[in-house]
C-alpha cells in the first residue's frame, strides 16, 4: 500500500512540474504586442530597441554574458524621450529575472503592456523598456532587467528609486 501511494504522489508530482516548462513561463513576455496609442512602425521601432534574446544557458555566469543586447540597442534605448511623456510614478527597483532578454520593467503602476522610459532621478540616466504589469498595490516595488538597469548605471544589488513613463 505504500509504494503505491507513494508511487502515485510522485507521478502526480512529475505531471504538475512538466507543465512548469521555461518556455510556458516566458511565452506570454514574447507573444503579446504592446497595447499603444503609436503607429505601427512607431511600435516595431520601439520593439527592435527593447527586445532581445535570452542568454544561452552555458552563458549563465556574468552580467556581461546575461546581456544579449547589442550596442546599437543599448545606445537606441539610452536615447532621451523624443515626445512629450505622462509620468506614471516612481517605483522602488530591484533585479528581475536576469535570464529574461531585453529592456523591460514589471511593475504595478501599469494596468496593461506598453511601451515606456524608466529614469534614475539622481543621475537623470534613462532607458526606453517594455513595461509589463506586475500584480500588486501601486506602491509595491518593480522588477527591472539586467540590461536597463546597467544602462542606467546603477548596481544589480542595489533597491533604486526609479521613475517611470509612458509616451
Amino acid at each position: 500500500m505504500r509504494i503505491t501511494t507513494a508511487l502515485t504522489t510522485l507521478i502526480l508530482t512529475a505531471g504538475l512540474l512538466a507543465g512548469c516548462t521555461q518556455g510556458a513561463m516566458t511565452a506570454s513576455r514574447t507573444t503579446a504586442a504592446p497595447q499603444t496609442q503609436m503607429t505601427g512602425e512607431q511600435v516595431a521601432a520601439a520593439t527592435a530597441i527593447t527586445r532581445a534574446p535570452a542568454p544561452r544557458p552555458a552563458a549563465r555566469a556574468t552580467p556581461a554574458q546575461l546581456d544579449t543586447t547589442t550596442p546599437e540597442q543599448r545606445a537606441a534605448a539610452a536615447q532621451p524621450a523624443q515626445a512629450a511623456e505622462v509620468r506614471l510614478g516612481s517605483t522602488i527597483a530591484s533585479l528581475g529575472n536576469p535570464s529574461e532578454g531585453g529592456f523591460w520593467i514589471k511593475t504595478p503602476l501599469v494596468k496593461e503592456r506598453g511601451l515606456g522610459r524608466i529614469v534614475d532621478p539622481s543621475t537623470g540616466k534613462s532607458a526606453k523598456v517594455d513595461l509589463i504589469p506586475l500584480d500588486g498595490p501601486a506602491s509595491g516595488g518593480s522588477q527591472v532587467s539586467l540590461p536597463a538597469l546597467q544602462l542606467l548605471g546603477v548596481s544589480l544589488t542595489d533597491l533604486p528609486t526609479i521613475e517611470v513613463y509612458r509616451p
